[in-house]
């Protein structure tokens, strides 16, 4: 793909982010383990933690993408759903047997009060309008159900912030080149991820979509940061 959002202040349509993320589905599991040194795995348990699943519960994965945070959570005994508006992506984990369906977080294909919880790992920045991707997730949510998203966000020390910056700029896009099928979709992606909120402003965006008992865990010295909340009763 040599056309689409390469830069993190367009728009972000969605027929382009699906566009992208199809593009580099094929590699798209191994490249992002390479890119943060294997702890999205963590991230990933540390997610479904935050969840606390039962087994009877009924999960949304929204932007699952190949599904290996589905079959995570999916190790909790509980049904969960995967899904994503990219097919090249779905398509990619055909080999994980969990539910999969076609979804755009803008307009969720569910009835309202569907799930128990909810999450959405490393993709709510992509979509073009936050405040109604959040109060899609608060509708689809039965009252008192469970949200968690994982996120990128913002170092807590400021030495380590510095360094981290230079590293998504720089490093990043030349370490995709070597392991992506499409490295340009990696400088979009470290562009959004510089501009997205820090965690409290991210919680305050949850807070302002209905949502209560908002908070955080920082992940990794906050490089990743693990938000939980409820939809009120």
């Amino acid at each position: 793909m040599t056309t689409g959002p390469h830069r993190a202040g367009l728009d972000k349509q969605p027929a382009d982010v699906a566009e992208m993320f199809d593009g580099v589905a094929r590699r798209y599991d191994i490249t992002n383990t390479v890119l943060s040194f294997g702890q999205d795995r963590l991230w990933r348990r540390n997610t479904r933690r935050a969840l606390a699943l039962r087994p009877r519960d009924v999960v949304l994965d929204l932007a699952a993408g190949t599904a290996v945070s589905t079959t995570e959570l999916a190790a909790s005994g509980a049904t969960v759903v995967a899904a994503d508006f990219s097919l090249g992506m779905l398509r990619a984990g055909v080999r994980r047997a969990v539910p999969k369906v076609a979804a755009d977080a803008l307009h969720l294909p569910f009835a309202d009060a569907s799930f128990d919880a909810a999450t959405i790992s490393f993709g709510l920045r992509n979509v073009n309008d936050v405040p109604l991707a959040l109060s899609e997730l608060k509708r689809v949510l039965k009252p008192g159900g469970r949200l968690v998203i994982c996120e990128f966000s913002t170092p807590t020390w400021r030495p380590f912030r510095t360094v981290y910056m230079e590293y998504l700029m720089k490093a990043l896009p030349a370490v995709a080149t070597k392991v992506s099928s499409n490295p340009d979709a990696y400088v979009y992606l470290a562009e959004s991820i510089r501009e997205w909120p820090n965690q409290d402003g991210l919680a305050s965006l949850i807070s302002s979509a209905g949502f209560t008992d908002v908070g955080w865990i920082d992940q990794t010295g906050g490089i990743a940061a693990i938000h939980h909340a409820i939809r009120p009763a």
